[in-house]
């Protein structure tokens, strides 16, 4: 839930903002200053949630602390990627695979009912996907329409 805030209110800042300095609206260009927002402050849980978003990457996958990092820096790059012109195209492809990626390790940590932010076990639950997925399914559709369409 609070990155779907984080992406919604720095849209509407960025968006007005951008009307003041370029006297005309950028819907595109809005949308992907707030997702590059919205990936920084999901970035920064990597490096502070690092043993709950462990738990969420199965056990046959090794290394799993390295890889909670090595993806809270992807998603600094990419964030990167979607505010500069020349690579927004492939920046906002590369989201669109990775957020299609990252859907499993949320199925896997809502049947186990990982609480990723306490690094336990009584996180929500099962019924956390009927918000989750819709969730992902409007970050891949946002990421798609502010920097691939446009």
């Amino acid at each position: 839930m609070k990155p779907l805030i984080v992406l919604i209110v720095s849209f509407a800042i960025s968006f007005f903002i951008l009307k003041l300095v370029k006297k005309e609206y950028d819907f595109a260009l809005s949308a992907r200053i707030a997702m590059s927002i919205m990936l920084v402050f999901t970035a920064i849980g990597h490096f502070i949630f690092t043993k709950g978003m462990s738990m969420m990457i199965p056990n046959i996958i090794p290394f799993k602390e390295n890889f909670v990092y090595l993806t809270g820096l992807f998603e600094i790059l990419l964030a990167i990627g979607l505010l500069i012109p020349k690579l927004k195209d492939i920046s906002g492809w590369t989201l669109v695979i990775f957020l299609l990626l990252m859907l499993p390790a949320n199925i896997y940590s809502s049947i186990n009912t990982i609480n990723y932010q306490k690094g336990t076990f009584d996180g929500h639950g099962v019924n956390y996907l009927w918000f989750r997925i819709p969730l992902q399914i409007f970050f891949i559709v946002w990421t798609y329409i502010s920097s691939i369409r446009f």
